[in-house]
């Protein structure tokens, strides 16, 4: 009997599936995965920039193969990541942000609009430009996140391969 009142009930009310960061609120936030998302499209850049398609006597069909799985596996990667900071920043920007942060911090809402703008322009593309306007708009965004939270930042070395920095507390 119990089983058949459950099965009613879900008819009639179906649980709908929800997607969030945390709704309970946890208030944990931190534009870290963010940073490391915008290296990650950097590095992944810079791999397939150094990847020289193969020519000449080196142009065997395995190199071929070699080079365009490579070239493959670095866009994946990099359209991943360039994904990744979009849904960390849209999280960050949409269930931490209060009104009253945004009015202190006016330059917020154009930020996020910017970098989820360069984010899929760095999906495009290939360009070291693009990837470093990503980083350092995700590094601004950092920034402005810590300081609602009254607390001083540094720039550190990422000491990543593909170099750059990021934006972390001071203390």
């Amino acid at each position: 009997m119990t089983r058949w009142i459950e099965a009613l009930v879900e008819r009639i009310f179906p649980a709908e599936p929800v997607y969030a960061h945390c709704d309970i609120p946890c208030g944990i936030y931190d534009p870290h995965e963010a940073q490391i998302g915008a290296l990650t499209v950097l590095r992944m850049v810079q791999l397939a920039g150094d990847l020289s398609p193969p020519h000449g006597e080196n142009a065997t069909p395995e190199s071929r193969k070699d080079f365009h799985a490579k070239l493959a596996r670095y866009t994946a990667v990099k359209e991943a990541h360039a994904e990744l900071v979009k849904h960390q920043v849209r999280v960050i920007w949409g269930d931490y942000f209060t009104e009253e942060m945004t009015k202190e911090f006016p330059e917020v809402n154009p930020l996020v609009q910017k970098i989820l703008r360069d984010a899929s322009k760095a999906r495009q593309g290939f360009t070291v430009e693009q990837a470093n306007t990503l980083l350092a708009d995700v590094q601004k965004f950092a920034e402005i996140f810590w300081k609602t939270k009254k607390v001083e930042t540094k720039s550190v070395p990422s000491h990543q391969k593909s170099g750059g920095n990021i934006i972390v507390p001071a203390e």
